[in-house]
């Protein structure tokens, strides 16, 4: 069976979304999404993804609400900077963070938190001396950044993904 369909979690959510976005169960939508879902599951098997284990679902779901929490304070932050570019100087900069994760799911779910928080973008990875380039829309102190990664997602990533 885990060779005829080697990631069915994978499989039953992309056949999902299929639905959702057509917006139909027509047997035709199904099947055509169901052999869409299988091909993408056996095209991702070509890539030989590393293995990893999903450690603390509890620990996934406080991060998921820290992450919102963050996402709706900084929609908010950047809104008033755009609405109110005279009221204070703005400094934009980039901030070299040296991280302790290495764990490539850990990395690249900080990646997705970063880039989907406003603000802030996660601009290089160097792996050889595990720091991350973060560009931050309004940078007033670089070591605030550096605690604001490594406490509040890089702890909770390597409880998950560590």
């Amino acid at each position: 069976m885990r060779r005829w369909l080697p990631f069915p979690v994978l499989t039953v959510g992309l056949l999902a979304l299929w639905l959702l976005l057509s917006g139909s169960m027509a047997p035709g939508t199904i099947i055509l999404g169901g052999a869409l879902a299988i091909g993408a599951a056996q095209a991702l098997t070509a890539l030989d993804p590393p293995k990893t284990r999903f450690r603390r679902p509890r620990a996934a779901l406080r991060l998921a609400l820290v992450v919102l929490a963050e996402v709706v304070r900084s929609n908010n932050a950047v809104a008033r900077i755009i609405l109110r570019p005279g009221a204070r100087h703005r400094r934009s900069g980039f901030v070299r963070i040296p991280l302790d994760m290495r764990a490539p799911y850990g990395l690249a779910a900080l990646a997705c938190i970063i880039t989907a928080t406003p603000g802030t973008i996660w601009v290089e990875y160097d792996s050889a001396d595990n720091t991350m380039l973060l560009h931050v829309l309004d940078l007033i102190d670089e070591e605030e950044w550096v605690r604001i990664i490594k406490n509040r997602y890089e702890t909770r990533l390597m409880e998950i993904f560590e």
